[in-house]
């Protein structure tokens, strides 16, 4: 009996033995088994796909389609009694005619092209000076000063020994000519020349500025004038003078420097951003607190072609008749120019949310779902703001309390997609697809 007990025992533990052999043998991998089922069943042999030697298998269309699927674009969802508590409204994205309005400050300069001086050509002492101070108005050909010149007092005496040589000359031969036989015509000669040195004598005073009437007084008196008279060749304001009476000249010395203000000219900063957008011709209206109520009109007819370093500007010069004087040199102006940009996609200003990063519009989707998108802006102007990427005509988006949707989204985590680099239309017209946006 005994016996009988340990051959049963020793039997189960054989058994155990096999039974724990078996279980921990490794089994194949399933999907062998079946790759290997379904090539016994098509009768092929060799190695799996992606073997060398074997072609590589191709994704259905379906797959492919899948994996070129882009993502979602996430929303945020404000129930419609939510859009009334808080004052959304929505506003359709248009092509719109669009008008920027440049303000800037203005002052008022001198024509430059009128700013003439009066100087001398002689050198000499001034004897006499008839304007005493600035801000007098001299009109052309009055006289401003007498200036005594021992050069030009040697000058006029030298014309006169001319023109009694001439005379003299012209006297003896009895105002005849007679010719010698078959010689020259010695009194004809003489005559020519004597003509000849008068003229030349006569041009040199003029150089001096002295006028025809002086000339034809020094010719027929036969006396030197003791001093010359300088008249002002143009009419304007002194704005400065550079002599004063008994005051020493050199030949070319600056008298007076005199301005017509019949005419001024405006100058005005351009900020650096809006420099593309002007150009010579464009009309602009000028007001002055000097005159309240008062509007000149004029136009650009210059740009200045350096920016100003200090302040990042650049000048546009515009010209304006003074009529009676009444604009002042350094008196400051507003000027405003309006500059039509053409039809133009935009939005309301107040529906583009700038994050410093980037701009972000939200779209609204319909049944109260917003979808915030990331978009490109151009010129922005009062009321108006391009825009040149993310948004095309006809789609809707928040004009106002778009920072509480922005804030609802943060809060609910919903971020918008990256925008696809790229993809940019012309101004005026709408993008082919709206791109996503980026997270802000």
């Amino acid at each position: 009996m005994n016996k009988q007990k340990r051959v049963l025992a020793v039997a189960v533990v054989i058994v155990a033995f096999a039974l724990i052999f078996y279980l921990s043998k490794p089994a194949k991998p399933v999907a062998n088994r079946a790759a290997a089922s379904v090539a016994a069943a098509e009768g092929k042999t060799g190695s799996t796909p992606g073997m060398p030697g074997m072609p590589a298998e191709k994704p259905s269309p379906q797959k492919a389609q899948e994996e070129a699927a882009e993502p979602e674009a996430p929303t945020v969802e404000i129930p419609p009694e939510k859009q009334q508590l808080i004052g959304v409204k929505v506003t359709t994205v248009q092509i719109l005619p669009l008008t920027k309005t440049i303000r800037t400050v203005g002052l008022v300069e001198y024509d430059q092209r009128r700013l003439q001086t009066i100087n001398t050509k002689v050198e000499g002492w001034v004897e006499k000076l008839y304007v005493n101070f600035t801000g007098t108005y001299v009109k052309k050909g009055e006289p401003v000063a007498d200036i005594y010149s021992p050069e030009l007092w040697a000058t006029q005496q030298e014309f006169i020994n001319v023109v009694r040589w001439a005379k003299q000359a012209k006297a003896k031969n009895g105002g005849q000519t007679a010719q010698t036989a078959g010689g020259p015509d010695v009194s004809a000669m003489i005559d020519r020349d004597a003509r000849s040195l008068v003229e030349a004598a006569r041009q040199r005073l003029k150089l001096f500025d002295i006028s025809d009437p002086q000339i034809e007084k020094i010719e027929e008196s036969e006396k030197p004038i003791r001093t010359l008279t300088i008249y002002s060749p143009y009419s304007g304001y002194v704005l400065q003078k550079n002599v004063n009476q008994g005051t020493r000249v050199m030949a070319g010395a600056d008298l007076l420097d005199v301005a017509d203000l019949s005419t001024v000219w405006i100058t005005a900063d351009i900020y650096e951003f809006e420099m593309p957008l002007i150009k010579v011709g464009d009309p602009a209206a000028v007001q002055l607190s000097y005159f309240p109520g008062r509007q000149f009109s004029t136009k650009i007819d210059y740009i200045y072609p350096t920016l100003q370093g200090e302040t990042r500007t650049l000048k546009a010069r515009f010209t304006l008749p003074n009529e009676g004087g009444k604009l002042k040199p350094q008196m400051f102006t507003n000027v405003e120019m309006k500059i039509g940009l053409g039809k133009r996609l935009a939005v309301p200003a107040d529906a583009v949310i700038n994050t410093g990063v980037r701009q972000v519009a939200y779209v609204d989707k319909g049944e109260g779902i917003f979808e915030p998108r990331e978009v490109l802006t151009g010129v922005r102007t009062d009321k108006l703001v391009e825009v040149t990427a993310g948004l095309k005509a006809g789609e809707k988006v928040a004009s106002s309390a778009n920072f509480l949707i922005d804030s609802e989204a943060k809060l609910k985590g919903v971020e918008p997609l990256p925008r696809k680099t790229g993809q940019r239309q012309a101004p005026g017209e709408a993008p082919a697809a709206p791109p996503a946006a980026h997270g802000h």
